[in-house]
């Protein structure tokens, strides 16, 4: 057995779904990736795997886009200075970088602005404003971010600045009052709320040219994968289309950035693993303004020492998150009763602590709240992010008071507090964790699209799936699981942290690739069916194309036999677990954690059931093992067991040699074995231990005395077969529990424990709408 690292469930279509898209010539794996997807008429299917530009809604249709492209317009026309303020993130880049292209090229009078994360914290701020006002900027733009700004909004009216807000975070009760807020949820008309900002700074783009600009589709699609927002709707024309320009891209600072990721085939994954990262990293660590110089760089060699920066920025912004993951790692091992994770430590870095956040959640299956201690102020700043199961933001907000402050949503949080309000914290989060969660929900849950056969793999479904892309939140990869006995499982990378398993049939073969899924080698048995869940790819070498499988994770059901018989002790120990129990003839001092116990149905009795159960010895009789097995009912059986003097290799001395040799006792008289060694090994080619064991079972049997090495012919001795002898007997039970359990091969030996355990049920399999 191998228990699985998330809570899986499977995506079931409604009964009366089922029928649904009978008209089309999808496969009836493709249908239901679309019903999964609430796609439910053929037009819905074609207008998704298809999309046109044409889909987009009308800017115009957001609540103040005309009074506000009229202002912009005047603005230009009367030569005044138009500030676009934007946020540190790759959403708030790449709006930034929308807006100025966009009034540049209406010949305004432009600059920007982005605040600084240690100093100035997130959005707008009054000093900020002030500076602008002395400057001389008439206009101010918010692009993601400043739909919460009312204080802001306010120093702009007193300013006699006119404030244009657009942005796509959640409206809080106050809206802030100024010249024109464009934003989805603040727009009754608009069909679609869940632009990115840089899909709102699209809009406007678009209103105040006068035409779509394609050409910005790029960047818009860099904000809108890079901030995780749904990728339906308008949010994947966006990233389709903006994906294509990116492809062919002639902006120069784009194609630097592209040169030094080192991209070719550019997918949602290149944005969201490489573009978006590093673009991220620069307002993490300093001021964001460098990214955005960047994308607007016109000489290439230029932008390519740029991108080297970035690319610099973005390896240290690697390096300070592992050593903070590394840091608060010890923290967490030194309170491993807490569900919630608190961790705090002066001088981390605050742009990444979200990210560290992050990086605990994966690892712990535990919320977890990451901060900055700031001693000189009293308090602490930091990010949070949560678990599936676990409202974060809800939870937080019933210790409000705590917080002097707090924000964020069911899954992610910022927030400030003093430094004696840590411990509060986290005691009462901890209170409510284990009040309100079993154990199971705090596995993160992994969505299963169906389930598949290896028959049913091939390059040209893998294709067909495809074509949903671009994949993101709401549109995830699909997720598959298999059910098979791997052909051959390895660890690979320089490392050995990685997993390869390879799958076979008499048509089809495929690879299942683990990334840091190398530890768990050594919990596969052979011939063991694996459940395995994950994503499909096609695999490119030397030309050649193959099916691949992208494990997200796996579990065995089954039990599972591990073979170490003949090895030496200490490589098996280090395989020992704790809720295990070792069998042996006699109970001796193997490893300390571990129970141990003999063949001894009493003794047995005494314990309870375990998972793994290490046979360390052979039994005297089969039926011993056979009850060991069926009392612990274990999911592993580690048959770690040696033979020293094997009587399954020994040579059975036949009728004759026990005729022969009771003749020449009987012939000599009484005499001393060791007398007689020599001449029967060197006459009878016999070794010592069948001569002794002759010797024993004619004693056993009553035909001779054995007595101070003396051995004696007795008179008359009653007459009986060779089998009678317990001598006899035990030497032939103890061949075949040898032949049976030591010197079979694995698959006959699996067959023997698979007859002891016919108590164990087959597990049920979940019912699904898959192939």
């Amino acid at each position: 057995m191998l228990e699985s690292k998330m809570k899986w469930r499977y995506n079931q279509i409604e009964d009366h779904k089922s029928s649904l898209l009978e008209n089309t010539d999808q496969s009836p794996l493709m249908k239901q990736l679309f019903i999964q997807r609430g796609l439910t008429t053929n037009e819905e299917v074609q207008r998704f795997l298809s999309p046109q530009i044409e889909d987009l809604h009308q800017p115009f249709l957001l609540k103040d886009m005309e009074k506000a492209v009229q202002r912009v317009h005047k603005a230009i026309q009367n030569e005044e200075k138009i500030l676009v303020f934007g946020d540190y993130d790759a959403d708030g880049v790449s709006s930034t970088v929308v807006m100025l292209k966009a009034l540049t090229e209406l010949g305004a009078k432009c600059d920007f602005y982005i605040p600084n994360r240690f100093t100035e914290g997130y959005g707008p701020n009054e000093t900020a404003f002030r500076t602008a006002s002395e400057q001389g900027y008439n206009v101010i733009i918010t692009v993601d971010t400043g739909i919460t700004s009312v204080h802001e909004a306010d120093i702009a009216n007193e300013l006699g600045m006119d404030l244009i807000i657009t942005d796509h975070h959640e409206p809080q009760t106050n809206i802030p009052e100024c010249f024109a807020i464009i934003h989805p949820k603040c727009s009754p008309d608009y069909p679609f709320k869940e632009l990115a900002g840089v899909g709102v700074a699209l809009k406007f783009a678009e209103a105040i040219l006068g035409y779509f600009p394609v050409q910005l589709l790029s960047y818009a699609a860099i904000g809108t994968i890079a901030d995780l927002v749904p990728l339906f709707d308008e949010n994947r024309v966006i990233a389709y289309y903006g994906l294509e320009e990116l492809r062919t891209t002639t902006d120069v600072g784009l194609k630097a950035l592209i040169q030094v990721c080192q991209l070719e085939d550019l997918d949602e994954q290149s944005i969201g693993f490489s573009i978006g990262p590093r673009l991220n990293a620069v307002g993490r660590l300093q001021d964001a303004d460098l990214a955005v110089e960047l994308l607007l760089m016109e000489d290439m060699e230029s932008a390519i020492e740029i991108a080297n920066e970035i690319n610099k920025i973005n390896d240290e912004r690697k390096k300070v998150v592992q050593r903070i993951v590394s840091e608060a790692d010890q923290i967490v091992k030194s309170k491993p009763e807490r569900r919630i994770i608190v961790v705090s430590n002066e001088g981390w870095n605050q742009g990444v602590l979200g990210i560290v956040a992050s990086h605990l959640v994966r690892k712990y299956d535990r919320p977890a709240i990451v901060l900055s201690t700031q001693p000189e102020l009293g308090v602490v700043k930091g990010s949070a992010r949560s678990i599936p199961a676990f409202d974060l933001f809800e939870g937080c907000m019933r210790m409000r008071d705590l917080f002097t402050h707090f924000g964020g949503h069911s899954q992610a949080a910022g927030m400030t507090l003093p430094i004696e309000n840590v411990d509060k914290l986290e005691f009462q989060l901890d209170n409510i964790l284990n009040n309100e969660l079993a154990e199971e929900d705090l596995k993160q849950e992994l969505e299963i699209s169906g389930q598949l056969s290896l028959e049913h793999i091939t390059l040209e479904l893998i294709r067909d799936i495809s074509k949903l892309a671009p994949f993101g939140m709401k549109n995830p990869k699909p997720v598959f699981q298999i059910k098979e006995i791997p052909a051959d499982i390895k660890r690979i990378g320089s490392q050995k942290n990685h997993l390869k398993m390879q799958f076979r049939t008499s048509s089809t073969r495929m690879d299942a690739i683990g990334f840091g899924w190398g530890d768990v080698y050594n919990q596969i048995a052979p011939q063991t069916p694996i459940k395995i869940a994950g994503e499909l790819s096609i695999n490119e070498w030397n030309g050649n194309q193959t099916a691949q499988l992208m494990i997200q994770d796996m579990k065995i059901d089954e039990w599972q036999l591990f073979d170490f018989r003949g090895k030496r002790r200490e490589n098996i120990i280090p395989h020992f677990e704790e809720d295990a129990i070792i069998v042996s003839n006699q109970t001796k001092n193997m490893v300390s954690e571990v129970s141990q116990v003999s063949y001894n149905k009493d003794i047995i009795s005494d314990y309870n059931k375990c998972q793994t159960v290490y046979i360390d010895e052979l039994p005297k009789h089969l039926d011993d093992l056979k009850y060991v097995i069926n009392y612990f009912q274990p999911k592993k059986i580690v048959a770690c067991y040696e033979v020293e003097s094997s009587n399954y290799l020994f040579a059975f001395p036949s009728r004759e040699d026990f005729v022969w040799f009771y003749a020449l006792i009987k012939k000599q008289g009484p005499f001393h074995m060791h007398t007689y060694l020599d001449s029967l090994r060197k006459h009878k080619g016999w070794n010592d231990d069948k001569i002794n064991f002759m010797s024993e079972v004619f004693s056993d049997l009553g035909f001779v005395k054995i007595e101070n090495g003396k051995i004696t012919a007795l008179d008359n001795p009653l007459k009986k077969d060779l089998s009678e002898s317990t001598v006899y007997q035990s030497r032939e039970q103890q061949s075949e529990i040898e032949k049976q359990l030591y010197y079979s091969n694995y698959e006959d030996l699996r067959k023997w424990f698979m007859e002891c355990m016919d108590y164990l049920e087959n597990p049920r399999e979940e019912a699904t709408h898959g192939i």
